[in-house]
């Protein structure tokens, strides 16, 4: 089998691969995640994952990248939503647990297969809905105080302590943590890869 290689340092990502027994090594990808003006919240996951794979292939001669992204697309008001990455500081973490308080909104994670030697490259994405509880400020504040919030999309973890702010989710539970596990089996079989 080729040699994984995920294009990110995030530990939940790691988990996951771990979790359904898939060798690899991480190097974390180095880019702009800049969300483009008017750019569709599903082309800027794609368009990150595979940047990110980019990034880092120049590192191998061969092995199969993983590049993957997690963005979290939230309605600000009847006619407008809002794409939320991961806070700036915890005033920018506020701001988005507030706008998400009560309301639907919907992770979108984006992934890159790429295989090194050949450039042959696959793109999906996957999306899980979650409708949050209504939460007031003090309950935000005190999540924020935990620190959960600062390194995730949305500022909120869906596996965590936040789990406490969702009422429910439809969809892949493991796409809100940042794999999309049934996506990710699927693509690797592209490659002749077959997860047990």
């Amino acid at each position: 089998m080729k040699q994984i290689i995920l294009a990110s340092s995030s530990p939940r990502r790691k988990e996951i691969l771990k979790m359904i027994g898939l060798p690899f090594i991480s190097c974390a990808a180095d880019i702009d995640e800049t969300v483009l003006n008017d750019e569709m919240v599903e082309d800027c996951v794609l368009r990150l994952s595979q940047l990110k794979a980019e990034s880092v292939s120049g590192k191998f001669t061969d092995g199969l990248i993983i590049g993957s992204d997690t963005l979290v697309e939230a309605t600000v008001d009847s006619e407008s939503n809002t794409i939320l990455g991961k806070p700036i500081d915890e005033k920018d973490a506020f701001r988005m647990l507030k706008i998400l308080s009560g309301k639907k909104s919907i992770i979108y994670t984006g992934l890159c297969l790429m295989d090194i030697r050949s450039n042959k490259k696959e793109l999906g994405f996957s999306k899980t809905t979650v409708f949050m509880k209504p939460f007031g400020e003090k309950n935000i504040r005190n999540y924020i105080t935990t620190h959960e919030p600062m390194d995730k999309a949305g500022s909120y973890a869906i596996q965590g302590l936040g789990a406490s702010l969702i009422e429910k989710i439809e969809g892949d539970f493991f796409n809100g943590v940042g794999l999309p596990v049934s996506l990710l089996v699927d693509m690797l079989k592209k490659f002749g890869i077959d997860i047990p």
